[in-house]
């Protein structure tokens, strides 16, 4: 079985992620605590899919019977240009090409069709920011990173520019170390949140989160916090930004998150003017397209 992992490991970079650890699934009853709590006092700020199957979510094997491991991958999406931020709305980088769930969605099937070559009856199952997994709890686990206080998983030698892979199989593997903690006394994160979402080390207060309020709130964004975004229109890469593992972070070689020339061009008179069939064809297959025009529309000023 070392062998395998070792097989399944080198075709995870061979496809393009950019590491792959693995863990021995085990419950996750140490989250329970924080998680209901978060959702009691409504700390998911409404967005309902984060209190859905939590008890699949806490033991894996409900979701895949019989599972013994995990399989955790990281995508780098650290673009090899910025787009010009002067004179220009900001968009994350995470959201400058294709959108990642389909990209990554399909390559994790590639990597399941190759686990599957060494025993047609495995059991395996990919996930990407879908289903009842903690990506975040697994990537620590399976030694590909840690969640740092700004919240999200960090490579100590890559930074936290990735979008996160899970695959539930009930494959017995040898499992990899656990990540632990780096950030140390490092404050730059918190520090730097221009709207103090970040306030508690380790803990993301949604409804204060640029990302949130651009992306997946429903509602007017605040003018107390809006006067704040500072040109920021879909998304947030400040807490990344001023992480000083990032300064290891490397540009990505995957041609579909690569920005169009269009919005590599774009500037804020061209955001203001943009209009819903100019919206359509500049972000067709873009995550940008989800949250659609009039959401993007409002944080323009």
């Amino acid at each position: 079985m070392n062998d395998l992992k070792e097989q399944i490991k080198s075709e995870a970079l061979r496809l393009g992620f950019s590491h792959c650890g693995i863990a021995r699934n085990e419950s996750l009853e140490e989250l329970r605590s924080f998680y209901t709590d978060f959702i009691r006092r409504k700390g998911h700020a409404g967005m309902n899919y984060l209190e859905t199957w939590l008890e699949k979510r806490f033991h894996p094997e409900l979701v895949v019977p019989g599972a013994k491991s995990v399989i955790a991958v990281l995508m780098n999406y650290f673009p090899p240009e910025i787009i010009p931020e002067q004179d220009n709305f900001i968009i994350s980088k995470y959201a400058y090409g294709a959108d990642y769930h389909v990209v990554m969605r399909y390559l994790l099937e590639e990597l399941i069709r190759f686990m599957k070559l060494s025993g047609s009856n495995i059991l395996a199952k990919g996930f990407v920011d879908s289903g009842a997994v903690f990506e975040k709890a697994w990537a620590q686990r399976s030694g590909v990173g840690w969640q740092g206080k700004n919240t999200l998983i960090i490579n100590k030698s890559a930074g936290s520019f990735f979008f996160i892979g899970v695959i539930l199989t009930d494959l017995e593997m040898e499992p990899d170390p656990p990540e632990t903690d780096h950030c140390g006394a490092c404050s730059n994160c918190i520090s730097a949140c221009p709207t103090g979402a970040l306030d508690i080390p380790y803990q993301l207060n949604i409804p204060k989160c640029i990302s949130y309020l651009t992306i997946e709130s429903k509602e007017e964004i605040p003018e107390e916090l809006k006067e704040k975004l500072k040109d920021r229109i879909y998304g947030c890469d400040i807490c990344q930004d001023v992480c000083p593992y990032n300064r290891f972070a490397r540009p990505h070689t995957t041609p579909e998150f690569l920005p169009s020339h269009i919005l590599m061009n774009l500037r804020k008179a061209d955001w203001i003017a943009m209009t819903v069939p100019d919206f359509n064809r500049i972000f067709a297959g873009s995550p940008v397209k989800r949250s659609g025009y009039q959401r993007l529309k409002r944080g323009l000023s």
